[in-house]
């Protein structure tokens, strides 16, 4: 599932979404995305989630994770297989071993928008 780059997650700096979120101190490592309508509206991961991103977390069995696959930036589930992570797009699509050149962080924290 592709996501969109907002920018860096600095509360009150950058980009007011971080305020809206709920949280109040994030990592200077950290950056925010917006889930693309690839994922519409009845999945664990709806259009327009806003995804905070942390680049130095490290990955984890069960993680949401930020890879780049063909210079788009794609929401991945990972599952630790001995020492090496398997990667399965949210949503369907790729499934592969991640590459520590391809990975660009861990979901931290996940915010979805009001619905009306």
């Amino acid at each position: 599932m592709r996501v969109n780059y907002l920018g860096p997650a600095i509360p009150g700096l950058t980009n007011p979404c971080v305020s809206t979120l709920g949280i109040k101190e994030v990592s200077p490592r950290c950056y925010l995305v917006e889930v693309s309508d690839e994922a519409g509206i009845d999945g664990e991961i709806m259009e327009g989630d806003v995804l905070v991103v942390d680049e130095s977390a490290p990955l984890q069995h069960g993680d949401l994770a930020i890879l780049e696959v063909e210079r788009q930036l794609r929401l991945f589930h990972s599952h630790r297989i001995g020492g090496s992570c398997y990667m399965r797009e949210v949503g369907g699509g790729d499934e592969m071993f991640a590459k520590v050149r391809d990975f660009r962080g861990v979901v931290v924290h996940r915010s979805t928008p009001n619905v009306a």
